[in-house]
């Protein structure tokens, strides 16, 4: 088995082939587990001249990238074994990192959904500040009748007016 060793990311080419396997929803997973618990599987490179090509990891140095790293933990395998590894889907190891990040999530998710409980019962015991909602029926709109403010009663009510009409012999 090969050592692993620190590799500069920008060294590490990334086939056409591969890259269109990039699955966003997998490198933000593997993104958050990198945040928490580290890099905990090495990727596999092969040498090609100046540069190392990605022969397996893709989603764990997408996630590396887009954590802002410069390097990388992986190992170095022979081009004569990159080239006869099994499609990566293939690999029972690919499932359990699939089943190991969706536990992970899902830990993640229940741990939120707990803090939002503890907060919303914090509320409701009146140590957050309650919600204020503007009284029903009054406007904020200083054009819509000159000289009133907000909760001062009006002059005169409709029921005024027809009343008014009535004792002048109009019919309402």
């Amino acid at each position: 088995m090969p050592t692993p060793e620190s590799f500069p990311i920008e060294k590490i080419f990334v086939p056409t082939k591969m890259r269109k396997a990039i699955k966003p929803e997998i490198v933000g997973e593997i993104a958050e587990s990198m945040l928490d618990i580290g890099q905990q599987t090495p990727i596999s490179v092969r040498p090609d001249g100046d540069r190392l090509v990605l022969v397996e990891g893709l989603h764990r140095l997408e996630a590396s990238k887009a954590l802002g790293e410069t390097t990388i933990i992986g190992v170095i395998v022979p081009a004569e074994l990159a080239q006869h590894r099994p499609l990566l889907s293939e690999r029972p190891e690919v499932e359990a990192e699939r089943i190991k990040m969706a536990r992970l999530k899902q830990l993640r998710l229940e741990k939120e959904a707990a803090e939002a409980s503890t907060a919303g019962s914090k509320s409701v015991n009146g140590t957050e500040a309650p919600r204020t909602r503007p009284t029903k029926g009054v406007r904020d709109n200083s054009k819509a009748s000159p000289g009133r403010t907000a909760g001062s009663t009006p002059k005169r009510t409709l029921s005024d007016w027809i009343t008014q009409q009535k004792g002048n012999g109009n019919r309402y």
